[in-house]
């Protein structure tokens, strides 16, 4: 395995495909870098010399990626979040900050359904039951 950007890239990946698991970095931000390094993108990384492997760290150095990228955007939410802006709002809920509708989708952003209020009359009365049943232990 090779480490680049902090990042262990399996040894039988293309140049081209590996550097996309690097937080930041694209497809097309992938074959821009290693066109800059002049390494050809259907190498394997088994196959890169360290040589190749100090070009690609230089080139990546001209972007941000990984932590410095996380950190950006963490900051630029929490200045959202701070100065009470509508879409700083929207991260603090939890809820899509893109207009995006929240009646029937957003179930990444809003999680599991969760049924409020409409239960049938057996299982409440089950519920009720068993209420009893403790109260007179």
């Amino acid at each position: 395995m090779t480490r680049i950007a902090g990042i262990d890239l399996q040894d039988n990946w293309k140049v081209g495909y590996a550097l996309t698991k690097i937080r930041g970095l694209g497809w097309s931000l992938s074959k821009r870098v290693l066109n800059d390094a002049k390494i050809d993108s259907k190498k394997r990384v088994s196959e890169l010399t360290s040589d190749d492997i100090s070009k690609i760290g230089i080139e990546l150095e001209k972007y941000q990626i990984e932590g410095d990228l996380i950190r950006l955007v963490r900051e630029n939410i929490q200045r959202l979040q701070v100065i009470g802006s509508y879409r700083g709002l929207r991260h603090q809920r939890g809820l899509p900050s893109r207009g995006q509708r929240t009646r029937t989708n957003a179930r990444t952003k809003r999680g599991k359904r969760k049924t409020v209020g409409a239960f049938k009359k057996e299982v409440l009365s089950k519920m009720s039951v068993a209420a009893k049943d403790v109260k007179a232990k």
